[in-house]
């Protein structure tokens, strides 16, 4: 710094100031990307690894077309991603505050994995106003590419090879690791075989595919989506309650508000269909089970209080919630909780499993939300990238 010592040394204040001005021009990218780069939540264990680092060129071209300016204020809005038939769908603001996790022990059905109550500091994000559908999951699904295993373009035509993303040479859509064909219909002849009607939630996909749809979604959009953590999920369905269900605690009322195994005929419903919950968020209560980020805990004890992620190598179990259309009422309260397990895909004849559907878990569906401040490069890679983890 000698150079800034000899201009200092004269006594000219104009040429100070300009100096000055100079010098911070320069730090104002630093400045911003500092003030951008929030991160979103705490992840726990410190210094967990994504498992996909093949896939980090892929995220980084992505973060480069994101959109970090932090909105004024946050306001409903409809997203569209172009090219696609019924290609919107509604994002709804959900304010940032501290809600308490879990239910009391006075709580009618609750389950001992909703222990101890703990208050958590939540940031602020939107969600989506109803379950991600049909309508632009399969597109994702059934994106007409050859691909390995891991999702990766099949170059080499042997499928259990990984190929590294050629990012640049193909197109970022393509790039992102993506499903293979799914062996039979997804749909499963649900809703009277309406297939893949678009007004239907998507179903029974593995959290590691959930994520990736995330990642092409913002890709797609500008935005950064990723799937809620579980405190996330439960501060937005709770919206502000403190009852056993959004609505209270009036169990009776439950057919107005969700589609459950008492009332859905055992199939999923059209999205939105039901009353919303007081942040306007539709079937948070039952439809289909909802996946969040987390890994799952019996308790929660370790939980930090400022916006937890669990994470874990392991495969299994990964948290969903809300309860579905296969579960009684008291499956569909706020803190209730279910998670992953093997079984899911005993019907899948493929060896290794397919690491993108769920067979045997028919019942399981995701919604999405979007962080308020966009995260640091690694933390985006790891939130996408978090499956799909050690099968034992």
């Amino acid at each position: 710094m000698d150079w800034l010592t000899q201009i200092l040394a004269n006594p000219n204040p104009t040429l100070h100031l300009l100096v000055m001005i100079k010098f911070a021009l320069t730090l104002l990218p630093l400045l911003a990307t500092g003030l951008l780069a929030e991160p979103s939540v705490t992840v726990v264990p410190t210094g967990f690894e994504s498992r996909n680092p093949i896939f980090l060129p892929v995220t980084k071209a992505i973060y480069e077309k994101i959109k970090k300016e932090v909105p004024k204020k946050m306001e409903p809005y409809t997203e569209t991603v172009s090219d696609y038939e019924n290609n919107t769908f509604e994002m709804l603001p959900i304010p940032g505050g501290q809600f308490t996790i879990g239910s009391p022990e006075s709580e009618a059905e609750r389950g001992e994995d909703e222990s101890p109550q703990k208050k958590i500091k939540i940031k602020p994000f939107w969600m989506a106003k109803t379950e991600t559908t049909w309508a632009l999951y399969r597109i994702y699904m059934d994106n007409g590419k050859g691909r390995n295993k891991d999702g990766s373009l099949n170059r080499d035509s042997d499928l259990l090879t990984f190929e590294a993303p050629e990012v640049g040479k193909d197109p970022l859509i393509d790039v992102i690791s993506q499903p293979t064909p799914p062996y039979t219909p997804m749909h499963f002849g649900l809703a009277d075989n309406a297939g893949y009607a678009p007004e239907y939630p998507a179903l029974a996909m593995t959290q590691h595919a959930a994520s990736k749809f995330c990642e092409w979604l913002s890709a797609q959009t500008g935005h950064y989506y990723r799937l809620p953590t579980e405190a996330e999920w439960e501060y937005a369905c709770r919206a502000g309650t403190t009852t056993a269900y959004s609505f209270g605690e009036d169990a009776s009322k439950i057919d107005e508000y969700a589609w459950h195994g008492d009332n859905s005929d055992f199939s999923y419903q059209k999205a939105g269909t039901k009353k919303p919950n007081p942040w306007g968020l539709h079937d948070m209560h039952g439809n289909v089970s909802e996946w969040t980020l987390d890994a799952y805990l019996p308790d929660y004890k370790t939980h930090p209080e400022n916006s937890p992620l669990m994470l874990s190598k392991k495969r299994y179990p990964r948290v969903t919630r809300g309860g579905s259309f296969e579960v009684a009422p008291e499956n569909l309260r706020s803190a209730a909780r279910e998670f992953s397990e093997q079984w899911w895909k005993n019907e899948d004849p493929q060896e290794p499993k397919s690491i993108w559907f769920h067979t045997d878990a028919q019942w399981v569906g995701f919604r999405i939300i979007r962080p308020l401040h966009v995260p640091v490069v690694e933390e985006m890679h790891l939130l996408w990238n978090t499956g799909p983890g050690d099968r034992f």
